[in-house]
């Protein structure tokens, strides 16, 4: 029984428009108040900074201040204009306005007595009144501390700007260098102190692979959720989180069945797939998985539903020829529309930025039935925990649009065994049908079984089927035959196999 928890008055904060983040932060980022954002080189600082502000004038017209300590303002501009952001439009506009602290590559920065922020101090109160900013954001404090040396004196400077910056009513943002992934929190040790909230930047290499998450590790006073989250950078959309805490166990459950696409199938699993479930089929490679995708597809073409594959593993050439050989047209049910076929390596882009296409395109073609083939190709570009992330995000994400999807993944051995990805997949379908290959009297046969079926009784035989140009075809259950899922056939002593 959950208790009743007293309702105090909360921080207020202002939405960054960052996608994901805004969930992560619970609400945001405190208003008013001077947050620190932390990474190593490439982990995509600057590009926070700068959205934090596009995003506000984009959303709500709120005039930004950005105060580079590094880059030019001209690299900054000609850097951000692949990510969709015309900084030029919003200058013009008096939208936004740049405060140039950067050091002129023509002059020897030579430090002479004790500096003073005092002048840019000055610079950026003028900036924001001019423009009536209420976002501001400072890219870099290592900038800053690389040229000066007496750490005490920037840092009580720093704690200065962040004073008048509260007085100013401005919700400010600054940006600092860290050298290892994981241990100090910024480079010279002070920059956390003078920030209210920190938010840390990770670009680590793991297994030979990159993978970028953000955590927030500070937020004084307000809420937020713990750990690190995934993020991407996205060509014309910029920095998208993807955080498993936006899903929610809220999918609607349906008794509506439909087609596998083989008869047989569908008297295997009581009557065939229910409409919004997912389908996990697993087996050594050529037991017939890219054939029971192929199937699934034309049973959903067929009752003119419309279908979408992402193929991983062979071309379009390729996939067209074999769905030929089995009696199916795909390239006439593209042409109908019926069917989108999308190919691509599994290397050629990050794991955070497949998920994220293939959301984009499940939401702009709005398929009834999906299917991928395979995601023991997705697995070879990710690590453990970001490949188990993906596959819950995308699931769920499936799930939430009330249509079956199909996933294919392979054993590590022909005669069966148990695939890393089907373990991290397993819990999470609705059916999973098992594809083995037995080798019986010094021949080898293909079997199959319905493994799990939830919500729904189902054939528990295991039995043999055959493929030939027309499609697959089931046949009757082994008897007297033990160990085939082990990859161990053996007669009993009862008797010989009969099918």
């Amino acid at each position: 029984m959950f208790t009743h928890v007293p309702n105090y008055p909360q921080i207020e904060k202002i939405e960054t428009g960052i996608t994901g983040f805004d969930l992560i932060s619970s609400g945001g980022l405190p208003k008013g108040r001077t947050t620190l954002v932390s990474g190593t080189a490439g982990s995509a600082k600057t590009v926070f900074a700068v959205q934090f502000l596009a995003e506000g004038i984009k959303r709500s017209g709120d005039a930004g201040i950005f105060v580079t300590f590094e880059e030019s303002p001209a690299d900054i501009r000609r850097n951000v204009k692949s990510l969709g952001w015309d900084l030029e439009v919003w200058e013009a506009e008096g939208k936004w306005l740049f405060v140039d602290a950067s050091p002129d590559p023509g002059q020897d920065q030579v430090e002479a007595g004790r500096y003073d922020l005092g002048a840019l101090l000055a610079r950026i109160e003028y900036a924001v009144a001019k423009i009536g900013a209420t976002r501001l954001s400072m890219d870099s404090l290592g900038a800053v501390f690389a040229q000066f040396r007496d750490a005490a004196l920037v840092r009580s400077e720093l704690f200065r700007i962040s004073a008048i910056l509260r007085q100013l009513k401005v919700t400010s943002l600054m940006t600092s260098e860290r050298t290892q992934e994981y241990g100090e929190i910024a480079r010279f040790g002070v920059e956390e102190f003078v920030a209210d909230n920190v938010v840390i930047l990770r670009n680590v290499l793991e297994d030979e692979k990159r993978r970028r998450t953000m955590e927030i590790l500070k937020y004084r006073g307000t809420s937020h959720q713990k750990g690190e989250f995934p993020f991407t950078i996205v060509s014309g959309r910029g920095i998208l989180a993807i955080p498993l805490s936006a899903m929610e166990l809220k999918q609607k459950s349906s008794n509506v069945r439909i087609t596998s696409g083989n008869d047989e199938l569908d008297a295997m699993c009581g009557g065939g797939f229910f409409r919004d479930s997912i389908i996990l089929v697993s087996g050594a490679t050529g037991t017939g998985k890219t054939l029971i995708t192929t199937e699934f597809l034309k049973g959903g073409a067929d009752k003119n539903e419309r279908c979408l594959l992402f193929a991983f593993e062979e071309s379009r050439e390729q996939l067209f020829r074999n769905a030929d050989g089995w009696g199916s047209n795909f390239e006439a049910l593209e042409e109908s529309g019926l069917l989108k076929v999308v190919c691509a390596y599994p290397e050629s882009a990050s794991l955070e930025d497949h998920l994220i296409e293939m959301k984009d395109i499940i939401e702009h073609y709005k398929p009834n039935r999906i299917a991928i083939d395979s995601f023991s190709a997705l697995e070879r570009v990710a690590t453990p925990k970001g490949f188990r992330e993906f596959v819950i995000s995308l699931t769920s994400f499936i799930k939430h649009q009330e249509v079956a999807g199909l996933f294919t993944a392979t054993t590590p051995s022909l005669m069966g065994g148990t695939s890393v990805t089907e373990s991290h997949i397993s819990t999470l379908t609705d059916s999973i049908i098992l594809l083995r290959y037995v080798e019986m009297n010094g021949s080898m046969r293909r079997c199959m079984t319905v493994l799990k079926m939830r919500g729904s009784l189902h054939d528990k035989d295991i039995l043999e089927f055959t493929i030939d140009g027309s499609g697959m075809h089931i046949g009757k259950p082994f008897r007297d035959v033990t160990g085939i899922l082990a990859g161990n056939p053996r007669e009993t002593p009862f008797g010989v196999s009969a099918v």
